[in-house]
């Protein structure tokens, strides 16, 4: 199995790191493509049924997560929306974009907390490393997603991501 996430807080920011037995340019493509997004993006249980990405910088990644897991109980057929909005692209090395709450049109959901996330992917022996460094406002608005279980999405998302990353190899 490929090495665990790591993740620390620090003040404002929280930062994951994990490395993936892929090529670095499959795995930036995982990341900015919605055909690979729709297979893993989004926790355990849960599906992507609405995946638009115009990847550009400037481009909107507008998304849709829905529970579809019947034991997790009051969350089965809840939906998350989310909306990012790419600021820097470099392939295949970076990406950077701002992450929202949303709704179903795109309207950013003004009480909660707005993240600059960073990705960066570095090629290494055995695949690529991928650093996620989410960048908040407040320590409270990082404490705010975190109370959400927004690690423990991660973890499970990027657990897909490696699966996903395997079936497809």
């Amino acid at each position: 199995m490929t090495n665990q996430m790591v993740s620390r807080v620090e003040d404002k920011s929280l930062i994951l790191e994990r490395e993936f037995k892929a090529p670095r340019e499959l795995v930036f493509q995982a990341f900015s493509q919605a055909e690979h997004l729709k297979h893993w993006w989004g926790p355990r249980g849960w599906s992507l049924p609405v995946c638009h990405i115009d990847f550009r910088e400037g481009g909107v990644w507008h998304y849709c997560m829905k529970c579809e897991d019947k034991s997790q109980g009051d969350f089965y057929g809840m939906e998350s929306w989310g909306k990012g909005v790419y600021r820097e692209i470099i392939e295949p090395e970076k990406i950077v974009y701002v992450d929202y709450f949303s709704d179903a049109e795109g309207n950013v959901n003004e009480d909660l907390a707005e993240t600059l996330v960073t990705l960066t992917f570095t090629q290494t022996d055995n695949g690529t490393l991928v650093i996620c460094r989410s960048d908040y406002a407040t320590p409270e608005d990082l404490k705010q997603v975190m109370d959400m279980g927004m690690l423990q999405g991660i973890t499970e998302t990027w657990n897909r991501l490696v699966e996903h990353l395997a079936s497809i190899r």
